[in-house]
């Protein structure tokens, strides 16, 4: 096999580039493709405004005129600003059951790195925090959540044996909803009588995203901003993902904890499970899988919780507990079994143990590596 790696330079070279995990993934029930259009829009400059603090490059492998690899070489300039480090990352990688295709990729993507004067490589990650990162290391069994990477089981082993090593896991659970009742829910009412805090009332996402939607993303950095490699969100990107996901949210499923003057302290975002309606549509929308979108986002008994946060002011003073109150009602009013929880951080204890009062179990675990480019 002699491997050529040929950088994307053209839209029928993007194409293929978005097309190549649908060939080589068939046939696996649990991989769920990306949608089409956003990988579009995630790589087009024109499009992310990420690209206004990012580079970045793709590359095909190649043998012969087969595809047989892929991957996305960026570099963030404000996360590696915020955490003073000269990081290349990589994201978008998928290869076929090969050493050589791996080390070629991931060779690109340090050489890519050090000629614009990056000393280590990391990945997989995206261009911020809202793109899919993480290797899926144990869980393979599960069906993919529709937000999250799947891959398959070889390419952690060639990923380590390609010079990289662990920095650092994030965990999911399955949560399963129930009549019952964690202890802590009992202070919900003592909560809003001592610090004022109460769930905001919206009748539909876009009367929510009206009213706080900059204000929670502005929130969302905050919240966050201490998290491993975080990098904050411009106006710019607020916008375009709040122009994303409001249509497919469903207010009941959103909890946004406010003060007494009515300001967001905290948050949660959950939405139905598009796993199943995705890979029927194949990643596209049109001309009928927006069909079974609307079908899943109407009746469906799994949630996937996308993102939680609250100010670093109001830890420990039970915002968390009114939201997941909250959302447990909704829950049970909907017909809502189990709750995949986003990827959290190993070392966040925080986060790990918010949800122990509930009863769930291991889901996924996912893995970030890194290797030094050396100079030679």
């Amino acid at each position: 096999m002699a491997i050529q790696i040929k950088a994307v330079d053209s839209k029928s070279e993007l194409r293929k580039f978005i097309r190549f995990p649908y060939e080589l993934y068939m046939g696996c029930r649990n991989w769920v493709p990306a949608l089409e259009g956003d990988e579009f829009d995630t790589l087009d400059p024109k499009k992310n405004a990420a690209y206004e603090y990012c580079d970045a490059k793709l590359f095909l492998a190649l043998d012969g005129k087969e595809i047989v690899g892929r991957v996305a070489a960026i570099i963030n300039r404000k996360a590696n600003e915020l955490w003073r480090e000269k990081t290349v990352r990589f994201g978008w990688i998928d290869f076929i059951e090969s050493q050589e295709v791996c080390n070629a990729l991931l060779d690109t993507v340090k050489n890519w790195g050090k000629e614009h004067g990056c000393t280590v490589a990391k990945g997989p990650w995206g261009f911020t925090d809202m793109d899919k990162e993480g290797l899926l290391v144990e869980g393979f069994e599960h069906l993919s959540p529709f937000t999250c990477l799947y891959n398959y089981p070889y390419y952690g082993r060639m990923i380590e044996a390609a010079g990289f090593e662990k920095e650092v896991d994030w965990t999911q659970k399955l949560l399963t909803v129930s009549e019952e009742r964690p202890k802590a829910l009992e202070m919900a009412d003592s909560i809003t009588e001592r610090y004022g805090l109460h769930i905001a009332k919206c009748t539909t996402a876009r009367d929510m995203c009206k009213k706080y939607g900059m204000a929670i993303f502005h929130m969302y950095n905050t919240s966050f901003k201490d998290i491993f490699e975080f990098t904050p969100l411009t106006d710019t990107q607020i916008k375009r993902y709040l122009q994303t996901y409001v249509p497919i949210l469903n207010p009941k499923y959103i909890s946004i904890c406010l003060d007494r003057d009515e300001n967001p302290v905290g948050f949660a975002f959950c939405v139905p499970s598009l796993s199943k309606a995705v890979q029927k549509c194949k990643g596209r929308l049109f001309p009928f899988g927006f069909i079974n979108i609307l079908k899943a986002l109407r009746k469906n008994d799994t949630l996937e919780a996308l993102m939680i946060g609250v100010l670093p002011k109001y830890h420990g003073k039970g915002a968390s507990v009114l939201m997941c109150k909250q959302l447990q009602d909704a829950c049970l009013e909907k017909g809502i079994n189990h709750v995949i929880l986003n990827p959290q951080l190993e070392e966040n204890i925080k986060a790990q143990t918010m949800f122990n009062q509930y009863t769930f179990e291991p889901y996924m675990r996912r893995r970030a590596y890194k290797s030094l480019i050396t100079c030679s």
